[in-house]
């Protein structure tokens, strides 16, 4: 992977500081987020903000590896949704059979 030059470097690195921004909102959502649905959705948005700055970095610096590490952060981000939004729905995670 090369490194990016010219007029697409800006316009990644204003990308990079509209994600951040959007981030903030996110985080502002997450704390005064009237309801746990809310709170848990922020966090998301949270999550899929981060992988695009490290997707966006990638392509600025030309290394594949925070692609890779973006991809294991949206499956992180993934499971925990599925696990919250479970535990708020059924009010537990794992079922045992007792």
């Amino acid at each position: 992977m090369m490194a990016v030059e010219g007029p697409l470097l800006l316009v990644i690195d204003a990308a990079i500081v509209v994600v951040a921004l959007l981030n903030l909102l996110c985080g502002y959502r997450a704390v005064k987020g009237p309801t746990v649905p809310d709170r848990v959705v922020a966090l998301d948005a949270i999550a899929t903000n981060v992988v695009a700055i490290a997707v966006l970095f990638a392509i600025k610096t030309g290394r594949g590896l925070f692609v890779i590490v973006s991809l294991v952060l949206a499956i992180i981000a993934f499971l925990s949704t599925v696990a919250v939004a479970k535990f708020i729905t059924e009010g537990d995670i794992i079922v045992t059979q007792e």
